[in-house]
């Protein structure tokens, strides 16, 4: 599945299937935030929170995959991610785009 941020495919015609998107929401761990308390007092990146928006970027981004596989698109075009805030410690990621098919 080719996944693009663009709104076009170079050489491709295609047609467009609909919005497809994958979501999910994550939460922080005890040990996680422990770490992430000391790296706010002295600084740097918190690798396990790094970790664990990555993790969650690559299940919406399958789930999103999975749904255009199930309308048969070739592609998902314009591929955006969001995040947000739901609650104390939990987050949503968020994977859109629009599948397409390839026509020629």
């Amino acid at each position: 599945m080719i996944l693009t941020t663009t709104n076009e495919i170079a050489g491709k015609q295609v047609e467009h299937l609909g919005l497809v998107l994958g979501s999910v929401v994550r939460t922080k761990n005890v040990i996680r935030d422990i770490g992430a308390n000391f790296k706010s007092v002295i600084g740097g990146e918190v690798h396990a929170y790094t970790e664990l928006m990555n993790e969650a970027r690559a299940i919406a981004s399958q789930r999103m995959i999975d749904q255009a596989q199930q309308y048969g698109a070739d592609a998902i075009i314009a591929v955006r991610y969001q995040t947000c805030s739901v609650m104390g410690g939990a987050s949503e990621v968020m994977a859109y785009g629009t599948a397409v098919k390839y026509v020629n």
